[in-house]
């Protein structure tokens, strides 16, 4: 690992199964080092996760904000005590406003569980399925104003089968998301990655998104 690994703080909503392939990279050779793990839901398994690995877990519980800017304002705070390199949303289901996202621009990331720019939002396994799609998975991307919309880095794809339902396919997309962000996260940390008006710039020159 670099002696100086590269500072990340995890947002995370859930169970925080990504943010376990961060923590067991991390715990390898994955050159970062996970200062804290924010979760705008209390009581979540992920936080869980981030205490077992000695992480420092936190919780802006936006519930407890009268509007969405000033619970950003909070988060940014908490956030930025810790002064990361990298922002990572790890299953952080708020919609950021254009403001939160000016803040982090170009360190700011996102997995997101389809073939971007195909199902933004949620409840994508079950769309993919109704529409009759041949492959599905997963899209890491940097995060711009749009939602869902940023330039992606990395896509992994798996066949859609006949017997699949939402939650088969869910665990196949799911296996490949754990495999692709921390390779995201790694092109980052060695700085081989970056955003710059609006496009993906890998090893110093503009990049479409790998596949894996």
């Amino acid at each position: 690992m670099s002696p100086d690994p590269l500072p990340v703080v995890v947002l995370i909503s859930g169970r925080g199964s990504n943010l376990q392939a961060i923590i067991d990279g991390a715990a390898d050779d994955l050159p970062v080092q996970v200062r804290s793990v924010v979760s705008n839901r209390p009581g979540v398994a992920g936080l869980e996760r981030a205490r077992l690995a000695g992480i420092t877990a936190q919780v802006v519980d936006h519930t407890l904000y009268s509007d969405r800017g000033t619970f950003e304002n909070e988060l940014i705070g908490v956030i930025d005590a810790h002064e990361p390199g990298l922002v990572v949303l790890a299953g952080f289901m708020r919609v950021l406003t254009a403001e939160f996202v000016a803040h982090y621009r170009g360190r700011l990331i996102n997995i997101h569980p389809s073939l971007l720019p195909a199902f933004p939002g949620l409840d994508t396994h079950a769309r993919a399925l109704e529409a009759g799609v041949a492959e599905h998975g997963a899209t890491v991307h940097f995060v711009t104003e749009e939602v869902d919309g940023g330039p992606p880095i990395i896509q992994a794809r798996v066949p859609v089968l006949a017997t699949d339902t939402p939650d088969t396919l869910a665990a196949r997309v799911l296996e490949q998301e754990h495999r692709i962000f921390p390779q995201a996260i790694r092109w980052f940390a060695e700085g081989r990655l970056s955003l710059s008006d609006g496009a993906v710039f890998r090893d110093g020159a503009p990049a479409s998104a790998i596949n894996r």
